[in-house]
């Protein structure tokens, strides 16, 4: 009972649709002449936090993403996320941060590929508690994005490097973030679904420590909708500064759902 009044709660707080990171593009469109507004995917995503840190132990997102022209060749697209973290340390269900993503990608496609021009903002803010300095940063960079299969199971992989241009806060001056995601099918509606991220962040020095690591393996099952489609997983993660105050990495076991067009 208190795991199903959770996830009800968490959608009342996020009273829209839309995972961290937007999904990735379409790489293998073929030439299909100039149209607007051609592509739209969102995401909704609650998961549970192991661990006796009373700051973690809800997390939730939603976001999507935009075609906004589509030349067959390549398009442009926009996308933004909304996340917000949960703990205990006031009361039952504590939002104690949110933080927005918003950005944009011109890319073309060559012989299957896609890779992307990126425009990347991320800004982060404590909720029901003070805080004067801003926290935030502008990347620019690029992003790789192939599909493929493999017998019955279609892969799809990404790269993006980024450099920061303008920060505020953060020591952050360079970031390296890839992931393969996976479906195998198990029947007409229902497949088994992984997700595999790793990420690396240069920094200034100005935080007197070095490079940082973050990683997440996700592993699940997905059942298709008429017009969504619902994925239940568990997962295990190590994010870097987790607090938008405080330098460090957190490492937790997740379960979670995640509702999606896509």
């Amino acid at each position: 009972m208190r795991v199903g009044g959770c996830l009800v709660a968490l959608l009342v707080l996020c009273p829209g649709a839309a995972a961290a990171q937007p999904s990735a593009p379409d790489a293998t469109a073929g030439d299909r002449g100039v149209t607007f507004l051609s592509r739209f995917a969102f995401h909704l995503a609650a998961q549970h936090l192991s661990g006796d840190d009373e700051r973690y132990v809800w997390d939730a997102d939603y976001g999507g993403e935009l075609d906004l022209v589509d030349v067959g060749a390549g398009r442009a697209t926009f996308y933004a996320n909304y996340q917000v973290v949960l703990g205990e340390e006031f009361h039952a269900f504590d939002p104690n941060q949110g933080n927005y993503v918003l950005g944009g990608r011109a890319s073309i496609r060559v012989h299957g590929w896609e890779g992307a021009f990126v425009f990347h903002h991320l800004s982060r803010h404590l909720a029901d508690r003070f805080k004067r300095v801003p926290v935030d940063w502008n990347m620019v960079g690029g992003r790789v994005v192939r599909s493929f299969e493999i017998g019955s199971a279609a892969f799809e992989g990404r790269a993006d490097v980024r450099g920061v241009v303008l920060k505020s806060f953060v020591d952050y001056d360079w970031e390296v973030d890839a992931g393969i995601r996976g479906r195998y099918p198990l029947a007409s509606r229902v497949a088994l679904v992984s997700d595999v991220a790793v990420r690396r962040v240069w920094v200034d020095g100005s935080r007197n420590r070095g490079a940082q690591q973050g990683a997440r393996g996700e592993l699940g099952l997905r059942l298709d909708g008429g017009a969504a489609a619902v994925e239940l997983f568990v997962a295990a993660e190590r994010r870097i500064d987790a607090h938008p105050l405080v330098f460090g990495t957190e490492q937790w076991v997740t379960a979670g759902f995640r509702l999606v067009n896509r």
